[in-house]
């Protein structure tokens, strides 16, 4: 089950944002606290103070606002984001669960983590795709973008392991509360760099919601008794 919803959350997550902008698809991802206490309320059966459900509503208000001035708004990629949430809620619940009081370490649970994922996922990638629409995608890129490509997919899914791999042990060896406001400050690092880098318009409205997002992300992030929840 934890390896499903690995592969789900990280496939929705990059369709959403081949679809929109990174830094929309991060916004998005910061409601990620709302699912986490809606999943453990309305599935798990448990309750949180007062100051949780709060904290949400600037969560929820600021994506909401992000969302709709969003210039480049897609369905498609909106959804794949929401879904990425749920998912890797799901996941990182049953994660923290499943590695606390064991011998086994976060990097080895990452590990095992992805080795299911492959094999989740292989059957679906072939029966969808196949090798001859792989090649076909691949040459078309190559020819669009140039032989540099292959190393922007090299240096991608190298950093994109390592990012994860270094969160499970992160999540493994410090406490939840110092994860979550590293998690907090990590969307506020690829929003505002992602901006920068593919040059991305941001009206003044947008940017308010995503900072009222991060904001209710954070203050959320304070209630000790949920904490562990948020990745």
């Amino acid at each position: 089950m934890v390896a499903l919803a690995h592969t789900i959350g990280h496939v929705a997550a990059t369709v959403s944002m081949s679809k929109v902008a990174v830094s929309f698809t991060h916004i998005i991802k910061s409601g990620e606290p709302a699912f986490s206490v809606l999943v453990s309320r309305f599935i798990l059966g448990e309750t949180f103070p007062t100051s949780v459900y709060l904290s949400l509503l600037p969560i929820i208000g600021g994506c909401g606002l992000a969302a709709l001035t969003e210039l480049n708004f897609n369905m498609i990629g909106f959804m794949g984001a929401m879904i990425s949430n749920l998912a890797f809620v799901f996941r990182n619940i049953f994660s923290k669960r499943g590695m606390k009081g064991k011998s086994v370490s976060g990097m080895n649970y990452y590990a095992c983590l992805s080795l299911l994922s492959l094999l989740i996922l292989t059957p679906f990638a072939i029966a969808v795709e196949g090798p001859k629409v792989w090649a076909a995608g691949w040459q078309n890129a190559v020819s669009e973008i140039g032989p540099h490509f292959i190393w922007w997919v090299a240096a991608q899914s190298i950093f994109y392991h390592l990012y994860n791999q270094v969160s499970y042990m992160s999540l493994d060896e410090i406490s939840p509360l110092t994860f979550s406001i590293g998690n907090t400050m990590k969307r506020i690092a690829v929003i505002v760099s992602s901006i920068i880098i593919f040059h991305t318009p941001v009206q003044p409205i947008n940017a308010l919601g995503a900072a009222i997002a991060i904001f209710g992300t954070f203050l959320y992030s304070q209630v000790p008794s949920c904490s562990f929840l948020l990745a």
